[in-house]
């Protein structure tokens, strides 16, 4: 785990990429699960479970950037250190430390799959996926423990959730790269 991860190894802009992700992330949350409890209240579902495809679309977006290992899990480990201190929304304690870092373990496992860091819409896709079917899978074990029926419902929707929001990570990553927002180094 020590080489997965090493701070060091990112630049300034890479942090400052990292820490405006994260806090898009944690902003998102807020606004998007109160309206979506609307649709999945009634059926019993946590709400992050639809509207995680929303606030995770901004962890893949960061990771889709720097293009470093572990990065996802640096956002998602951010999140949760936001969370905890600021009693934010959502926040379940120290809980969310497992809850916020899962996602990002989960997205990086599939950016770790691509050759030489070329990430295509299927890395995206997947990593959206299966970040926000982690979280949703991390929420349940530690809190909500649904039974097997509306978890499953509740995990196929994540993963529906989670795929749409990396494909709109995507989109938005080559929108930045045409725009060459980034230097050339975090560019397709």
């Amino acid at each position: 785990m020590k080489k997965f991860i090493r701070l060091r190894t990112f630049t300034s802009t890479e942090l400052v990429i990292i820490g405006l992700v994260a806090a898009l992330g944690i902003a998102t949350k807020p606004i998007v699960v109160p309206l979506v409890h609307i649709i999945t209240g009634p059926l019993f579902i946590p709400g992050g479970s639809l509207a995680g495809g929303f606030y995770m679309l901004w962890l893949v977006l960061g990771a889709g950037i720097v293009r470093k290992t572990g990065t996802a899990t640096v956002i998602a480990f951010t999140q949760a250190v936001i969370a905890i201190i600021l009693g934010i929304y959502g926040t379940h304690g120290i809980v969310s430390l497992l809850t916020y870092t899962a996602p990002g373990i989960a997205a990086d496992l599939v950016f770790i799959c691509s050759k030489n860091k070329n990430y295509n819409l299927m890395h995206f896709f997947l990593a959206g996926a299966l970040s926000n079917t982690a979280g949703a899978f991390a929420v349940n074990l530690m809190l909500f423990q649904l039974p097997l029926i509306p978890l499953i419902l509740s995990l196929s929707i994540a993963l529906f959730s989670g795929g749409l929001g990396g494909i709109i990570a995507y989109s938005l990553n080559n929108k930045l790269s045409k725009l060459k927002v980034l230097n050339e180094k975090h560019n397709n």
